[in-house]
């Protein structure tokens, strides 16, 4: 179903071929845990950047947060890359095919590559900037109290959350349990080591010291 309320809290999902185009794309393939959860990913990020009084190009920030999570999805399952990186190159793709310029395409390439590399987007552009904060308002409460009562409860309205935290935590370890190797580093390291006792993390320090360098 793409029928859905596209103005939300004050925040319009822009009214254009493309974006219907990846709603419809998004939806064939998510579930709807993921597909909600993408849907308030924009809005929790547009309503930030309104906050900190940043005019992202709403269409752009619309298939960055849409995208994000495409990694996680069955269609990866034998995939070894970060699964941020397959949802990067998905969309990129989906957009120079669209005829979308190489800049533009970079700038949500990157905005959904960074999305779980803490304490970078925010200083990049607003389109890669917010796509983070959307997802850290979503699923880690990061400046959630920033927002508005009524906003937050409109979101959710239209995007509900049952059973959110598990669910998500699920889709997170489903998405990146058969490619242990590329959470070395990563936020999705927490996730295998929580769940999974034959976890072994990649060790940074041990990394430097047992390299091949001889002193």
């Amino acid at each position: 179903m793409t029928d859905l309320v596209d103005t939300v809290a004050g925040v319009s999902v822009p009214d254009t071929a493309l974006a219907r185009e990846v709603t419809t794309y998004i939806r064939d393939i998510e579930d709807d845990l993921l597909y909600h959860h993408s849907r308030r990913v924009f809005f929790f990020g547009a309503l930030q950047g309104l906050r900190r009084g940043l005019t992202p190009d709403l269409e752009l920030l619309y298939v960055g947060a849409m995208f994000h999570d495409l990694g996680l999805t069955a269609r990866y399952r034998d995939s070894t890359l970060r699964f941020e990186v397959d949802g990067a190159d998905a969309a990129r793709d989906f957009l120079l095919q669209r005829g979308v310029d190489e800049a533009d395409a970079r700038r949500v390439w990157l905005g959904i590559a960074l999305h779980t590399t803490p304490g970078v987007p925010e200083f990049l552009d607003p389109e890669i900037a917010l796509v983070t904060a959307g997802v850290e308002t979503d699923v880690l409460g990061v400046g959630r109290d920033d927002l508005a009562t009524d906003s937050l409860a409109a979101v959710t309205a239209a995007h509900p959350r049952p059973d959110f935290k598990r669910r998500i935590l699920d889709a997170f370890t489903e998405g990146v349990r058969h490619r242990p190797a590329s959470t070395f580093g990563t936020v999705n390291a927490d996730v295998l080591a929580h769940f999974f006792p034959w976890f072994v993390r990649g060790d940074f320090v041990a990394a430097i010291l047992g390299s091949s360098w001889p002193e």
